[in-house]
């Protein structure tokens, strides 16, 4: 009995572990860019390097865990993903963890 549960728990811990190291697929027409100031602007805007810029309706952001987020939950300062649309108002922010980032600077290079 005991052998069984170790085995089970083993078994949980391998499956939510390598789910959490998957990687995200990140939009190849977005633009990488340093987020600051989080939500010390009214809503919908955000700064994103030095321009401030306008969320899409509808638009949406996307924390490291992959979980969507409101504007009042943005972090202080982070590197980001940004899609812009048609008229130049964001629809998509993913935030980026530290190895996606090391990711798409190689891919740069």
């Amino acid at each position: 009995m005991r052998r069984g549960l170790w085995a089970f728990a083993l078994a949980a811990a391998i499956a939510t572990a390598s789910y959490a190291q998957m990687p995200r697929d990140l939009p190849a027409n977005a633009t990488l860019g340093e987020l600051v100031g989080g939500g010390r602007h009214p809503f919908p805007l955000v700064q994103i390097g030095d321009k401030l810029l306008r969320l899409a309706a509808g638009g949406r952001i996307v924390d490291e865990h992959n979980r969507t987020i409101t504007h009042n939950f943005l972090p202080e300062q982070a590197y980001v993903l940004f899609v812009a649309d048609l008229n130049g108002d964001i629809s998509r922010i993913l935030i980026l963890r530290p190895d996606e980032l090391e990711r798409i600077k190689q891919r740069a290079r």
